[in-house]
């Protein structure tokens, strides 16, 4: 994309506002630094506008003129993003959904709600909630990530054990191409014919086009919930307790990790009531009937004390029970009293190779000459490694990248993959050919062609660099020897 003078810059934000208004154009240097990064704020790039619509029509025209102006364009929610995904790689527009923020409809006999992307997550089961329902997706950052972002990066949380990513709660979405076309994808019923073209949208990363209505289903809430915590004085430990639970044909609601480090963390910024001496805690939740519920976290105890809990124990009120979850859902702030900076991994590996894998990410982390504090979802095997830095020193930025790519090696090595939630953006793009052939990864680029045939649409992400793509094959396992192969870093 060529340099687009000053000249031309004021024209076209003369023009933008007359689609969207006056004061929903930002071209100013200072006003556009906000918009630089997302929560992953080793990445940044400057937009030459940022854009604010408020309906589907203010999204069309941006695009046809970006589409027009041969301008690269990015939707954006809140910047919660943990990948750089929403980041303008390339220049040109960001498009920011945050003022299309209103539940449009409910339906509560049908169970399905119609939402706009920038509403906030946690806000849809706030208003639906007085009539008894939720909505289940429950990402860490559920109270500022928007839904339209969870959609790009099909989002999960702790209860996607039970209950599924974004994915299996999105029925239909309203999305403007990348040409300016409105087309809907799916339908308001889980049996709607032709192609899943829902699903193949969902988790596109924005490269797909730009959602701007959703509908999604709602849950009615359970009738009991009982959440335990599991203490132990070995993180090995704390790991076979989960796949204990898990062989014991229990499946709870949500499974959580947390070790030693964030704990002290946590504890020094909320004071939840984890004990400070421990080495690692899971939280365990079940929800659903009130019948059998007793028996079940009675057989959760057991399978953790059998596989080493010191100590266990039963939230006695939702009081309790709530702040145990601010310890965990807050962990990632909680590092802020421990650290100034820390970038926070995403990866996913069979439950079985737990206590393998936090091995080597710990042994990892410190030959590099750092710490980590480990939170995850212990249940479904979405590991959080939150690497700590200082970006003051020289060099340890690039010793966190390092590290970070070591440790995708090794989920890739045991069977998993290199994200679980965050998306893969801008972070991870060179790291597809960890799990895809030049095959697969050629099948993807066809694919995106066929929605996104000029590029313009959230460019330079998911797919690796050329000085990268070599076929380097999906990694094989080996317990006591992971191949390792080079990377090249584009930043």
């Amino acid at each position: 994309m060529a340099t687009l003078t000053d000249s031309r810059k004021r024209e076209l934000r003369r023009e933008l506002e007359t689609l969207v208004g006056p004061g929903a154009v930002l071209s100013d240097p200072d006003e556009l630094l906000v918009y630089e990064s997302d929560g992953l704020t080793l990445f940044r790039a400057l937009a030459d506008f940022v854009v604010f619509p408020t309906s589907a029509e203010h999204v069309s025209a941006i695009v046809k003129l970006a589409h027009r102006e041969r301008l690269p364009f990015v939707a954006r929610g809140a910047g919660t993003g943990l990948s750089g995904g929403c980041l303008p790689a390339e220049g040109g527009v960001v498009i920011s959904l945050m003022r299309m923020n209103r539940v449009l409809e409910v339906d509560y006999a049908n169970q399905i709600a119609v939402v706009e992307p920038g509403l906030v997550n946690l806000h849809l089961s706030w208003n639906v909630g007085p009539r008894g329902y939720y909505y289940a997706p429950d990402p860490s950052s559920q109270q500022a990530c928007t839904i339209g972002g969870n959609i790009a990066n099909n989002s999960g949380g702790p209860h996607t054990l039970k209950y599924g990513v974004t994915t299996n709660h999105v029925l239909g979405l309203q999305v403007v191409m990348p040409d300016g076309e409105i087309v809907w994808l799916g339908d308001r019923t889980r049996d709607a014919q032709g192609y899943d073209l829902a699903g193949v949208f969902v988790g596109s990363e924005g490269t797909f086009g730009i959602a701007t209505q959703i509908v999604v289903r709602i849950l009615k809430k359970p009738q009991a919930v009982k959440t335990v915590l599991a203490v132990f004085d070995q993180i090995d430990s704390a790991s076979a307790a989960v796949s204990a639970v898990i062989a014991r044909g229990l499946v709870p609601a949500a499974m959580e990790m947390i070790d030693h480090l964030t704990i002290q963390a946590v504890e020094d910024a909320f004071n939840c009531g984890y004990p400070r001496d421990a080495d690692a805690a899971l939280l365990i939740e079940l929800d659903g009937l009130a019948v059998g519920m007793e028996a079940q976290a009675e057989r959760i105890v057991e399978a953790c004390r059998d596989a080493g809990a010191r100590e266990t124990r039963t939230a006695k009120s939702e009081a309790e029970r709530q702040l145990l979850w601010k310890g965990r859902k807050s962990a990632f702030g909680a590092y802020g009293r421990v650290s100034p900076a820390y970038m926070v991994m995403d990866g996913v590996i069979p439950r079985t190779k737990l206590p393998y894998v936090l091995s080597r990410v710990n042994e990892i982390v410190a030959a590099h000459g750092l710490r980590v504090g480990n939170v995850f979802h212990a249940g479904d095997g979405n590991l959080h490694p939150n690497i700590l830095y200082d970006p003051r020193k020289p060099g340890e930025e690039e010793r966190v990248v390092a590290a970070g790519a070591e440790i995708m090696k090794v989920c890739a090595a045991v069977g998993g993959s290199i994200s679980g939630e965050h998306g893969i953006g801008l972070e991870k793009a060179d790291f597809m050919p960890f799990i895809f052939s030049a095959a697969d990864l050629s099948l993807m680029q066809r694919l995106k062609s066929a929605f996104n045939p000029t590029g313009l649409c959230n460019p330079g992400k998911i797919f690796p660099t050329k000085k990268s793509c070599v076929e380097v094959g999906p990694v094989a396992y080996r317990p006591h020897a992971i191949e390792e192969k080079g990377l090249a870093q584009r930043f």
